[in-house]
Order: structure tokens, then sequence, then C-alpha cells
């Protein structure tokens, strides 16, 4: 049975030892008004007709909340006792002789420690796997560790949901933050609370805000401007709701009649800036503008390599929209040889997009044979934008399986375009972080440059600015939306 998104937020297992001889049903009762979404019931040393009269007295408690009631480890009591489902260990009835006994719509979970049993449950049918200890536990002291990398490893091993277990606190639960586990299962946390209500509150918002926060990290060159780069991609992630980090390629003294001045950062501080970020708060998706050098192409592509950073968007940045060069041949050399492959999106502007490939695109027809060549060549997912085509701004995305899809776009008539290559890249960033597949954190993306456009900010004497927060509460309170569509497994096209 497929679980609905919500249902594994606060999954409390029950424990007579941490219930010190309080009424079950009561503290059941309490936990579930304070946010519990499952309840899992664990009876240890009774035989399996004793466990489904306590399940059964406690399936109407959990359904009148509209709660399910998860029976640990014996299945026919689960049965017995109309139970919603069952959870196996390791060394338990295995989930393909559960599923040969029961309906599909009977839940099974099932304990996994490594990828490989993960993958099996899913592969018996199970509904989703529990993972842990992801902390020390009191009720499991021997309980072997399963680190966070190693969480968000399983996780992305399945199509099924994992909700993480041991030791969890509300002062903890932050280090599973991007980790990929859709709940958390507490036992002591929520059932030896004094109250198990205000202990369930606390920690089922506290998860919320940790499952629901979404980062990017912007790795680019400063613009003392502030109309592009790192300072641009921040201000667009901001107005998507999505919290920025940034490491720093380069210092650029400009506005928007021109740069006068490059000053490139050390290629190991940038490395150092990136490890100092991933080791701390990971993000959820990776934007890449401006690249001067070729040692810092090779350190940034080495560092996400080992950080095994997912949804990265390469905006191949040659020329500012002044007409600067920012890029040296041997950097933009390495920047396509190195960070293309491993990238989600590579988004060249045309004049980019001929510089890479050779072919001149003077129409769509040519941008579709200039991202195929992109693509075809790096393995990358290739938006070759069509800003500088005569009659449209319609732009391209050409897949990494074949297919494309163009996006319209209208001429929108204003000489304020500074960063909009940088607000644009950093824009499907960020949607893929909020967890929109592709296609639609492109449109969105689009939408958003366009709103950015026509809002009318006219600063500077030159290509003036984007203004990134025309309505930026119109993004923010996207929030309810977005979440109802975020998804793990991103779909390409």
């Amino acid at each position: 049975m497929n679980l609905n998104p919500g249902e594994l937020n606060l999954y409390a297992i029950t424990d007579r030892e941490c219930l010190k001889g309080k009424d079950m049903k009561l503290q059941i009762e309490l936990a579930i008004q304070g946010g519990a979404t499952i309840i899992q019931l664990r009876e240890k040393n009774i035989t399996t007709e004793e466990l489904a009269k306590i399940a059964g007295e406690l399936v109407p408690i959990c359904h009148k909340h509209g709660v399910k009631l998860i029976v640990n480890d014996d299945w026919k009591a689960a049965r017995l006792s109309g139970a919603d489902g069952v959870h196996v260990g390791l060394e338990d009835t295995s989930v393909a002789e559960i599923r040969a006994n029961t309906d599909t719509a009977f839940i099974v979970g099932a304990t996994a420690k490594t990828v490989e049993q993960a993958q099996k449950a899913a592969k018996q049918g199970a509904s989703y796997i529990g993972v842990g200890a992801v902390f020390p536990s009191p009720t499991k002291k021997n309980a072997v560790r399963i680190t966070p990398d190693e969480l968000r490893e399983i996780c992305r091993s399945v199509s099924i949901p994992a909700v993480a277990i041991g030791g969890i606190t509300k002062e903890n639960v932050w280090e599973l933050r991007g980790c990929g586990n859709r709940g958390i299962a507490v036992v002591s946390a929520v059932f030896g609370a004094d109250n198990p209500y205000t202990a369930t509150k606390e920690l089922a918002e506290t998860w919320q805000k940790v499952y629901h926060t979404r980062t990017a990290l912007t790795i680019a060159g400063s613009d003392c401007s502030g109309g592009a780069g790192i300072q641009a991609d921040i201000k667009t992630m901001q107005a998507h709701g999505v919290y920025a980090m940034s490491a720093i390629t380069a210092l650029t003294a400009q506005n928007t009649t021109g740069i006068t001045g490059i000053y490139e950062v050390p290629p190991e501080f940038v490395a150092q800036q990136i490890d100092m970020v991933f080791s701390d708060i990971r993000p959820d998706a990776v934007k890449i503008g401006m690249i001067s050098g070729a040692e810092t192409a090779e350190v940034i592509a080495d560092r996400l390599k080992y950080w095994k950073a997912e949804n990265i968007v390469v905006d191949p940045v040659a020329v500012a929209t002044s007409g600067a060069d920012l890029s040296s041949k041997s950097a933009y050399e390495a920047v396509k040889e190195l960070l293309f492959p491993i990238s989600t999106l590579v988004t060249p502007n045309i004049p980019e997009a001929e510089l890479i490939t050779g072919v001149k695109i003077n129409d769509l027809k040519n941008m579709y044979e200039s991202a195929k060549v992109i693509a075809e060549k790096y393995g990358c997912n290739v938006l070759c934008k069509g800003g500088h085509l005569k009659e449209s701004a319609d732009d391209l995305l050409y897949g990494n399986n074949g297919k494309y899809q163009f996006f319209e776009g209208k001429k929108i008539d204003s000489p304020n375009t500074h960063g909009t290559g940088c607000t644009l890249s950093s824009a499907i960033a960020s949607n893929f972080a909020l967890g929109y597949p592709l296609n639609a954190s492109i449109g969105k993306a689009k939408q958003f440059i366009n709103d950015c456009l026509e809002s009318g900010l006219n600063l500077g004497k030159g290509n003036g600015m984007l203004d990134h927060y025309f309505k930026n509460e119109k993004y923010v309170s996207m929030e309810a939306e977005i979440f109802k569509n975020i998804i793990r497994k991103r779909a390409v096209l």
C-alpha cells in the first residue's frame, strides 16, 4: 500500500518501559493530538492473540483521528486486530511472505541498514523502510549507527519513502536535513516525556521546518553593483523562499556600464568555501556561474563530485551583458569538459552556444542543432536561451535522453537586462531545490524572469538591473503549493 505524503511525518512507537505504568491509550491519544501521524504498537514476549487484543483496542483510537496503527513484527496479530499494517525487522518474517498472505491495502514496513536491504525490501513490496539508529538511542543502546551520508544513500536507492529512527530529538533532528527521509520515528522522545502532547507537538513542528527548509549554493563571481553574479543569485533564491549560500570565485569591479577589473579568488580557497558549506548545510541544488580560471573549474568539479552534489545548474558565462570577457579560453574548456558532464542542466545563451559548438544560430532550427551537439557530447540536459533571437524569446530544452521542448517567450522591450542569465539559472536551481522536475523548474523560472523585466526597475546609466523583488510575496506565499509538489525522484522531460 502507498502511504500519503504526510503519513510518515512523525512515527510514534510505543514502549512499556518508557510509559512507566502510564495508561497507554491516553498517552497515544495525547501523542496523536500533538501531531503523531502514525502509531506503531511494540510489545515484547506476548502471544499473537494477546497482541491482537491490545492492538484491537487501539485501532478505534487511531482511526478516530485518521491515524494508522502499525503492529510490530507480528503480521497475523495485525490482521486479527484490524490494524493497518505491520513493521518487520531484519530477522523477522520477510516482506515477500507477508505480501503473499495479505492484500495490497495492508501496509508493510521493513527495517533497513544498508542499500541492499532497502532495495530488497522495496522489491518484495514494502510500503516504506525504517532506517537507523541515526543517533544513540536509549531504547537500543547497542544499535549500529547510520550516518547522515549512509541514510542519504539508502533513501536515494529506493522509490518508497523512508523514516529515520533512533535517538531523534528536536535538537538533533536538524542534522537529518537533506537526507531524503520522509519522516522521523521516535520512542522515548514521545512516550518517555512527561507530556506526550507537548513533546510530540514540538518535535513535529521542528521536523516540518527541517523537511521544508530548502537550500541552494551559488558558485560564481561577485558583482559589486548587485545586478548579476552572486548578488543576483542570492536575491533570486531568497525571492523563491530558498536559503541561499555562496562560494565566490572572483571579485569584479563593475556596474551597469561595464567592468573595470577582475580579481580571481585562489582556487584552493574556492574549494575551502565549498567544503565548509557542504560539511555543515548540504545544498539541495547548486548553481555555477562565472569561472575565470581553469584551475578553479577543476577544484569545483572535484569538490562537487566528492560531496556527490545534486541538481547542478551550470550557466557557462563567457561575456558580461556589457561585453566584457569573464572567462579565459582555458577556463571555458575546463568548464565544458569537467562541469558539463556532472550537471543536471547547462544554460547557454545563443552567443555562448555558438562559442561552445561552432554552430551559427539564426533561428530555432539552429538552436536545436547546437543544443543537440552539447547534450550528446557531454551527456547533460541543455537549455539554449533564445533572448538574442530577433523574432521571439523562445528557449529550447534538449534532454540527455534525446527529447526536446520549446518554451515560448515574448520579447520584452527593456534596456534593463543586467544579470538575466544569472537570475534565470538561479531561479531554475531554486525550483530544483523546491522539488520541481526539470520542465516545471524551467517554466517557472522563465515566468520569474519575465516578471522581473516587466516590473520596470530602472537603475544605472547602462544596462540596468532586474527587479528581483517585484512581487516577493507572490513567491514566498507559494509555499503550500510547492510542498504539495515535492518529489525525490525528479523526472527529466
